[in-house]
Order: C-alpha cells, then structure tokens, then sequence
C-alpha cells in the first residue's frame, strides 16, 4: 500500500474517485505496447492517474517528426529509444510506480511479453495491420480485456472519435483491414477500440497510392507517411486511458 503521505500526488484523484478506488489502482497492472503518439498521451494517463505498474513495449526511437505530437518527443530525446525516454519520464511522474521497459518489437515469437505479468488491460497502441492482428488475435484467446487504437493519422475533428466495437467502425481504413484479417484468422470477438469516424484527409499522405489498402508490413520495412498533428492522438490516448481506468475499477 502506498504511504498517506505520497498519496498527495494522487489527492485529486482520491477525492473524485475514493480511496479504496486509488488503492486499486496503485495495485494495477497496464501493458502498453506502442509509445508513440496514442501511446505516449494514454501511458502518461494512467501514470497520473496512480496506476502502480505499467509495462512498456515498443522498439523504436524518437524521432525529429515525432515532437508535433508525441509527449516523449523533445529536442534532447531525438535518438533515445521511446520505452526509455518514457521509463525516466514516469519515474519522475511517480517514483513508487514500477516501470517495466521492453526495447522489443512484438512478434508471434515475444508475444509473451503482453501476457506473462498477468496484467489487469493491455492497450494496443501500434498503428500497422499484421502485428496489431498478432496482438488482437493473442489476446482474445484470453479473458484479459484490451482496448486498441485505430488510425489517427488524417483526422482533424475531435467530435468524430467514438469508442466501439471493432466490427462498428466506419470510415477508418486501418480497423477495416485489421477486421478483415481478423476474421480470415476466425477471430470475431468483441474488441473495443477508440476510432475517428471522420473521412480521412487523402490528401495528407506522401505515398497516396496505398491509402486505401495499408500495407501489411513487419518491422523495417517502410510504411505510407501520413499527416497528423497531436490533437487526436491526443483524445485517442486520454480515451483510451480512461477506458483501462473503468475496467481497473469495475473488476
């Protein structure tokens, strides 16, 4: 149990949600895998939020086009990889939080690493087809609830994000052809994810040719550059923070 005196950072919180609610979240366990944009506003979330243990995956690094729209991205963070920047940053945040940082890139050979800690939610935060399907297909093996990001890239109005069933979405291409692979690998489990129902912005994409079809590619090899900003990554991580928080608390 954390100390009374260190559950002032948290004071806020414990006045709007109670104490026994505070202390089921200082003993919770998150995985998150995926620390860019949704990832990093969604782990920064529920760091702040009081959550005691967090799991980081990811396995790339800041880059120079990250710092319009993701929180680990600054000037001295450029080259550093992304679950370390976001170690440090948590700590700093919360110093009795126990951050567990994995430089991976999930595949069916780790996929273990989402699954081994017995975690209470796992927040799927990657934005390319065939390793979210791995990830989705994995857990829904499980009872272990998840909740997963769609495309933010090309969307601009935050009154078009919604949370839904995968099946329910509209108007996103990426939870299109991650359903679609879904179902060729017979799985059609409720998943909840956080999507924009806005059009996307085609014009807003370096390599307009795969717009419509993302590539379904493994790790290193290159994928369509897509404009966004930070607004909505931004509601999408909040969201989807919150959504773990409810599912914390209700079991």
């Amino acid at each position: 149990m954390f100390e009374k005196d260190f559950d002032n950072r948290f004071l806020r919180t414990k006045l709007l949600l109670g104490a026994d609610n505070l202390e089921k979240l200082h003993r919770a366990k998150v995985t998150i895998v995926g620390l860019g944009a949704v990832g990093s506003f969604a782990g920064e979330a529920l760091v702040r939020s009081g959550v005691g243990n967090v799991r980081l995956i990811d396995f790339d690094k800041v880059s120079e086009t990250n710092i319009n729209r993701c929180l680990l991205a600054t000037q001295d963070s450029i080259g550093k990889y992304k679950v370390f920047v976001a170690k440090k940053r948590y700590e700093e945040i919360n110093p009795k939080c126990n951050i567990e940082a994995y430089n991976e890139f999930i595949s069916k050979e780790n996929i273990n690493l989402l699954l081994e800690n017995d975690p209470n939610v796992i927040v799927d935060a990657i934005d390319s087809v065939n390793p979210k399907v791995n990830i989705l297909e994995e857990i829904s093996k499980t009872d272990i609830p998840i909740i997963s990001s769609m495309g933010a890239a090309l969307k601009t109005d935050p009154f078009s994000v919604h949370v839904s069933s995968i099946h329910n979405t509209i108007n996103c291409t990426l939870a299109k052809w991650v359903r679609k692979n879904l179902r060729k690998r017979g799985v059609t489990k409720d998943i909840t994810c956080v999507y924009s129902s806005e059009l996307p912005k085609n014009e807003a994409v370096v390599n307009t040719e795969l717009l419509n079809e993302p590539r379904e590619y493994d790790r290193g090899r290159e994928r369509n550059t897509m404009g966004s900003m930070i607004i909505i990554p931004g509601i999408f991580g909040l969201t989807i923070a919150k959504l773990a928080i409810d599912k914390i608390l209700k079991y």
